[in-house]
């Protein structure tokens, strides 16, 4: 018997003939992975909504791409999961999640008017193109360079939404401490609104767990963890001055209104764009101390 060096891959050739081949030597490379999908193109009729689209009072038009199978529409405040794609009505596209391989997720209270209203026609597998007017968007003047203006296309898909609670309604009161409540020496105010029926007050060397929502004088709200559906848990003494003194007052149960000025929060002067600064007004209900 012939012998061959090893080692050697016994093959059959078309013939029926039995024939050797190398075995290859290390480990094989894996084939490249495949290109991330290509943005969609302008459609032909970026340049305006035709005939056939649907308008709505506001001025937002849209028309049905692919009709989805649910019947639940997201509400205002809902988290939605999208694919979308947005071009200029010159055909040029500014942003899309195709190319990224990933799809976008957001709270439709935190998008452009446009968005928030136009994603609650929906239904879950649905896709749809809108004519997003400029006062929708981002208004017919630029903000930044290179940012896009006046009417907006967009082709959104809406593969998925999570229902989320409406915020709490702004408070009668918020833009300054009434005469009934309390103040204390560093001008922190505060009013209770719920008694609880715990003892124990937390030190600042305590964690505690609250519900919040935050306000600024203006009725702005920025910042709920009611919102978000799961109560926050941190160390009271690594957090802002009015936050400290004013969850030590409190005892397990007790729901309170404070007016933290802004030496005891973030400041009269914003640190970054969006920040909430001044006096800062907060609902707090207090769950636990550890």
């Amino acid at each position: 018997m012939k012998r061959f060096p090893w080692p050697i891959l016994f093959v059959l050739a078309a013939s029926g003939t039995l024939v050797s081949a190398p075995v290859l030597a290390g480990p094989i490379e894996p084939l490249p992975s495949a290109p991330p999908p290509a943005a969609p193109a302008a459609p032909a009729d970026v340049a305006a909504p035709p005939a056939s689209a649907k308008k709505t009072g506001s001025g937002l038009a849209s028309k049905v791409l692919f009709k989805g199978k649910g019947s639940a529409h997201p509400g205002p405040h809902d988290k939605v999961t999208v694919q979308y794609t947005g071009w200029t009505t010159d055909g040029k596209m500014f942003d899309s999640s195709i190319p990224t391989g990933e799809p976008a997720r957001f709270p439709l209270d935190a998008v452009i008017k446009g968005w928030g209203e136009g994603l609650q026609l929906m239904v879950k597998g649905e896709k749809r193109r809108f004519w997003i007017p400029a006062e929708l968007a981002y208004g017919d003047t630029p903000t930044r360079p290179g940012a896009p203006t006046g009417m907006l296309v967009f082709d959104v898909e809406l593969l998925d939404f999570v229902k989320v609670a409406a915020p709490p309604e702004t408070p009668a009161d918020v833009a300054e401490a009434p005469k009934e409540a309390k103040k204390t020496p560093s001008g922190l105010a505060y009013k209770i609104l719920k008694h609880g029926k715990g003892k124990e007050h937390p030190t600042a060397d305590n964690t505690v767990e609250v519900h919040y929502t935050g306000w600024t004088t203006d009725g702005k709200l920025f910042d709920s963890s009611v919102v978000r559906g799961e109560p926050a848990t941190f160390p009271l003494g690594g957090v802002i001055k009015g936050w400290t003194e004013g969850l030590q007052l409190m005892v397990v149960g007790d729901k309170a209104r404070f007016w933290i000025p802004g030496n005891l929060a973030y400041g009269d002067t914003p640190t970054r764009p969006g920040a909430p600064v001044g006096t800062l007004v907060f609902d707090v209900e207090l769950l636990s101390i550890r």
